[in-house]
């Protein structure tokens, strides 16, 4: 790795907490529909209801939102009361503020990368609540570049490295998802480097195990420097 110029980020669970307040979120709505259905069928409506509207409004908490709403009708067959859609709002403005809890380490990370390599967040998700929680944690300072991505794929990766100027051999991607911080950018020719959380939403889950030169499987993110000292 001693050919990586450029250091990209994801933010949400690699940087700070996100996803255990997305399953606070959905247990409080699965209780709102508890009259028609039971816990995991509601889940299961809500789960699938998102990843149909992913290509609509992307990836965040107002989609998440909207698909509360939709839910409720769908599950409801429209007869829900409308105080079961200004509960799903609450919850998703519950949601939005929420503090911003960095993830051990982070912060001592950044400090020693930085000077050494151009460093960037690069993440999916909601615009401006990706702002809001980049001007939270305090971690504006440390990045060169922030991208607020509407998907993580391939051509994104793509986008974002002619944006930057950058060779894929020169690009390190550290983030908490094998589908969408490791996989397209291995596939692009860069680097990628997975520390996990322990929560993941299901639909960033990957079953099969990944054996390739430029990947690498930490368990924390204070192990990143000494990879990339020893190499």
């Amino acid at each position: 790795m001693n050919d990586i110029k450029v250091i990209a980020f994801d933010a949400d669970d690699t940087l700070w907490v996100n996803e255990p307040y997305f399953r606070e979120a959905e247990n409080k709505f699965c209780s709102l529909l508890e009259d028609y259905l039971p816990h995991h069928a509601v889940d299961q409506e809500l789960f699938k209801t998102e990843i149909q509207n992913l290509s609509l409004y992307g990836y965040g908490i107002k989609g998440f939102m909207l698909s509360m709403i939709e839910t409720i009708l769908k599950v409801s067959e429209n007869t829900a009361h409308i105080r079961l859609v200004e509960q799903a709002l609450e919850i998703g403005k519950e949601m939005l503020a929420k503090p911003v809890i960095l993830i051990e380490g982070v912060e001592e990370v950044l400090k020693d990368l930085n000077g050494s390599y151009r460093m960037v967040m690069a993440t999916k998700g909601d615009l401006m609540d990706q702002e809001r929680k980049l001007i939270k944690s305090g971690l504006e300072k440390h990045f060169h570049h922030i991208e607020i991505m509407s998907d993580k794929k391939v051509n994104d990766y793509k986008k974002l490295l002619k944006h930057l100027d950058c060779e894929p051999q020169n690009f390190l991607m550290i983030g908490n998802s094998i589908k969408s911080d490791v996989l397209p950018v291995l596939e692009l020719g860069g680097n990628a480097v997975h520390i996990p959380f322990h929560i993941t939403w299901i639909h960033e889950e990957v079953s099969h195990t990944i054996e390739h030169p430029n990947f690498f499987q930490l368990e924390n993110i204070r192990q990143v420097t000494e990879i990339l000292k020893k190499n």
